[in-house]
Order: C-alpha cells, then structure tokens, then sequence
C-alpha cells in the first residue's frame, strides 16, 4: 500500500509540474524574426567588388610548405583596396600573417578585430571558377568568398571609412589577418604572441565562428544570430590492433580488423561520453524557444527545468551540429590495414577526430575511450590534443556590446549564444584576451553552409553593406564603456 501511495504521489507531482510547463509555455509571447538584407545598390556593387577581388587572389594555406610570398601578394592588393587604412595604422607582418594597429584616444583596453586570409583548396567542377570572383546572381562566388574573405572585407572596409571620416576611436583597435587557419597552423600564434611580447591586453576579440544563420532547428524557422561564446577542444587519435598476421585462408577470431569494427560498432551504438547542457547551451534554447512553431517545441525548450533528460537524449534526431554541443564527440575518419587481399595485418588501425567538451574535458574524454578501446584489445595513441577555450561570460560587458550592436543594425534578428563545434583562430589569443567573440556580421543561408570546403562556395552581396556597419557600431560602442 505504501509503495502504492508513493507511485501516485509521484504521478501527482508530474502532472502538477507537466500543468506549470504548460502555463509558463501558454504566457510566453510567440514570437518571429527577420531579416532584411541592404538595398543601397552602390554599396553592394562597392564592396561586391572589392570582395570579388579578394577572392582572385588565390591563398590556398598548406601544411606541407610555406608560402609566404603568396600571402604577402595578397597584401598588396588590400593595400590596393584600402589604402586609408595601410596610411594611417601601424603594420606588423610576420610570416604572411598580417596585425595593423589604428591608434585611439587610449592604448588602455584595445579590441581586435579578425579574420583569416587562406582558404582550403578547390577541386570538383565548379558553377563559377573557384578563383574567378564571379558576381552573378546576386552573389560573390568563389573560394574564401563566405571563409572568410567576406568579413576581411567588411571590417577593413568599416575602418577605410571611418578615417576617410575623420573619426578616431575611443581606444586602440587591432586588425588581424593569419594566413594558417585553415591548417591550425603557426600564424595566429605568432601574432598572439607578438601582442603578448608588446604588453598588449584586449579587452574584446571579434573573430569568425558564429553568423546570421536561418532555421537553426526543425520547427524553428527564421534568421538567428549565433554568437560563439566558447569552442571546443580538438585532438586527433589512433586506435591500433596487433596480431602476429597470417594467411587469410586460415583466419583466427578477433583478428586485427573485426577487434577494431566491433570497437567503432560500440562506440556508435552509445558514445561513451557524457551528455550535459552548458550555461550557453541552456540560454541557446531559452532564447530560441518563444521562436519555435509547434507549441510541443515551445513547451520543451521553455522549460529545460523539466524535459532536459529528455532533450538530451532525442538531440542527436533533431540536430547532430546541436548534440555536439552536449557532450565529447568522436568522429572516424581514416583506417589501414594489410596491403593483400589474402594477408591478415600483424597491425592495423583507425584514427578519430575528437572534439572534446568542457564538462567532460580533453584529458577526461581521453582516459574514457582508451579505456574502452582497450576492452577491445586496442592501444591508444594520442596523435594531437587541444583544450576547450574558455567561455565568453553571457553576463559580462563584452557578451551585452556584441547583444546591442547586433540589436542595432539587425533589429529583427534574435541573438543566441552558440558553441563552436570547429576551430578558430581565436582559440590561441587566450592569454591576451578574456572576452573572445566569434561572430562574423554575414549571413549564411543553406547555400553558402554548403558551400564552405565544398562546392560552389559564394556571398549574398547585398549582406555586406551590414557587416560594415556592423563593424562600425562595435568600434563606436567603446565609447560608452
């Protein structure tokens, strides 16, 4: 009997709470965003132009050799381009990599803005030639012209135009360009460090990493800006299975390759790591929720209090780029074994790509699948390892600077904290910058997603003429700090 009134007990208390969702959820206005691109054409054309141009220049970064004569090319067209800026700011070049600094009132508290200058390479068959900085349709094609050349543009645009203005800012501003990205080279390092050396502290970084994006979920349709408050760790590992090999006509059991299935199976069938909704990740849904259309939706996002345990779970249905903000993620990605048809492998192995959270760190995830992999007779071997950055603070000066300029010139455009799945430059100004934003002011339809390391890849040109304002209003806004 007890046990009896302690299940009905239970139920009371779910229903109770089932009815608050549903009244919190039925008081919370329903709500719908927009985005409306510029309509000043001489604009467009302007810095569709300039952008086009850009894109010409081919900076493909690679791993296997250094070409920094390339780089330095490119240079000189944006001295070209933006020859008001290259006059009036003090120029660092290291290496390719580019650091102008545009003297303020103050040296106190300085921000810096960036984007990087190389761009991966381009093969397939292309719409448009990948180098042909074609303006067709609307849109600037070309490789680099979303990744990232776009936002290059616009903030060395915004500044060209400010000291044609006459204005100058309240505090030191930084422009920043690597030529490494792409390859997580040595370039924004060396720049970092260069501030570093100079007694350089910033007050706020502006990097890639986040955009104006549409329908970030199913049901929840609409123009989002996703602010990248914090990015994940990366690192690359390789499982490997030994075996003293043979003649394939007499096979063993758990040989190499089956050990090393069976372990992958595993791991696919129920990740090993641990699902947790971070302060950003929570506010992301927050904010997101009075957006969603089904009221089902609403009512889930509403009130994580109640249907986290739920959420987390189905996540990876809804969205696999929103459930690999929950946990560790493990992605394989290449294998080897015997180079015969009929020769068992003395050794064969598979290697991952692991992005790895801050709930459930680098070295954690780590010791949580070497463990695994080691219930499958596998060994370990932990190729590069990365650590998540440190967050943005959702309630600090830099987070509120970014949310109102945002508000400013994309009025009708919801503001969301993101984490970033990939890497980014920013990553490596940790010890000189506590406030690191990634936003890039563009916007980034299903088209151009696609198009980044892919085919194709191009820019709505008329988004341009509000990343410069963009640009513009966040270095206008240390004015009042």
């Amino acid at each position: 009997m007890i046990v009896l009134y302690i299940i009905l007990a239970l139920l009371a208390l779910l229903v109770a709470a089932l009815l608050a969702a549903v009244v919190r959820t039925l008081a919370m206005p329903h709500k719908q965003t927009s985005y409306v691109p510029s309509t000043d054409e001489k604009r467009i054309n302007e810095y569709a132009q300039k952008l086009s141009r850009m894109v010409q220049v081919e900076t493909i970064s690679d791993r296997s050799k250094a070409e920094v004569k390339k780089f330095r090319g490119f240079h000189t067209l944006m001295r070209e381009l933006f020859p008001k800026v290259f006059a009036n700011c003090e120029e660092v070049e290291i290496d390719g990599n580019l650091l102008l600094k545009w003297k303020g009132k103050t040296s106190k508290q300085p921000i810096l803005l960036m984007s990087h200058m190389d761009v991966v390479e381009a093969t397939g068959e292309w719409t448009h030639a990948p180098f042909s900085g074609d303006i067709a349709d609307g849109k600037v094609w070309g490789r680099g012209a979303a990744d990232t050349k776009c936002s290059l543009m616009a903030f060395f645009q915004s500044v060209e135009e400010m000291i044609a203005d006459g204005y100058v800012p309240e505090c030191d501003v930084y422009l920043a360009s690597s030529c490494t990205e792409e390859i997580g080279g040595s370039g924004a390092p060396k720049l970092a460090g260069w501030l570093k050396e100079h007694g350089v502290k910033l007050f706020m970084l502006c990097d890639e990493g986040g955009s104006i994006i549409q329908n970030p979920l199913g049901g929840v349709n609409g123009h989002y800006a996703a602010v990248g408050i914090f990015e994940k760790g990366y690192g690359d590992v390789k499982f490997i299975a030994r075996s003293k090999g043979g003649h394939a006509s007499a096979p063993g059991r758990n040989t190499p390759i089956p050990r090393l299935a069976k372990f992958i199976a595993a791991v696919e069938k129920k990740s090993p790591f641990k699902v947790q909704f971070s302060p950003a990740v929570e506010a992301m849904f927050e904010r997101l929720a009075p957006y969603a259309g089904p009221f089902y939706l609403r009512l889930v996002m509403h009130n994580l209090w109640l249907f986290k345990p739920v959420l987390g779970k189905v996540m990876p249905l809804i969205s696999a780029q929103a459930a690999a903000m929950l946990k560790t993620t493990i992605a394989f990605t290449m294998q080897e074994g015997s180079r015969g048809y009929n020769v068992l492998p003395q050794e064969a192995s598979v290697c991952a790509n692991l992005r790895f959270i801050p709930h459930q760190g680098t070295e954690e995830s780590l010791a949580v699948i070497t463990d695994m992999a080691s219930k499958f007779g596998l060994e370990t071997e932990v190729i590069y390892k990365g650590y998540p950055s440190k967050s943005l603070d959702l309630k600090g000066e830099a987070f509120a600077i970014v949310q109102n300029t945002i508000n400013a010139v994309f009025p009708d455009v919801c503001v969301m904290p993101y984490v970033v799945t990939g890497g980014t430059d920013a990553r490596f100004y940790g010890e000189v910058c506590d406030s690191c934003v990634r936003f890039s002011p563009v916007l980034y339809g299903p088209e151009q997603m696609a198009g980044m390391h892919g085919l194709n890849e191009n820019i709505e040109a008329n988004c341009l003429p509000p990343a410069v304002d963009y640009y513009k209003a966040i270095i206008k806004a240390q004015e009042t700090r």
